[in-house]
């Protein structure tokens, strides 16, 4: 049981939650410990919860991911990854969680080929994993986030498409 990676999903949309939930389930070695709808009920979630690994939506009712994600680093050291839509706004917020401690970003889903791909599935497992690798001391693990983190910096006007 130890093995396992507890996750909170944070999404403003049920199906969502549902997706990104299922989608790590099907790991084996990752547990969804929670869900949350809003920045808010993150916050509460997580201090009682204790996560290994936070999923957070950048847009959000009540309390947006990027608030969120300060508030989440006054009261734990939950590595956090940010969900963003393809848009100009969701790639800038994505970005400004970066740079704010975020460990990483993934693309939501944006169609039903998308969901279903094995490839998106596969790239949220990985990540998921990755950050555990880095709690665990994992030195290349946390330089392959440290590299993500730069392309995401870098190639802006691709997150914008």
């Amino acid at each position: 049981m130890s093995d396992l990676i507890n996750v909170l999903v944070v999404d403003d949309s049920a199906f969502m939650r549902k997706v990104i939930s299922d989608i790590l389930t099907g790991a084996g070695d990752i547990n969804i410990i929670g869900t949350a709808r809003d920045g808010s009920e993150a916050l509460e979630k997580a201090r009682v919860l204790k996560p290994d690994v936070i999923t957070l939506d950048v847009e959000m009712p009540v309390m947006d991911g990027l608030k969120c994600l300060k508030e989440l680093q006054k009261i734990t050291d939950v590595p956090v990854i940010m969900l963003s839509n393809h848009t100009q706004s969701g790639a800038q917020a994505t970005i400004a969680a970066l740079e704010s401690g975020a460990i990483d970003f993934i693309a939501k889903p944006t169609g039903l080929f998308d969901i279903k791909g094995d490839a998106k599935k596969q790239e949220i497992i990985d990540k998921i994993r990755m950050i555990k690798n880095i709690n665990t001391g994992n030195v290349a693990a946390h330089s392959m986030i440290k590299i993500s983190k730069t392309l995401a910096a870098g190639n802006n006007s691709t997150l914008k498409a």
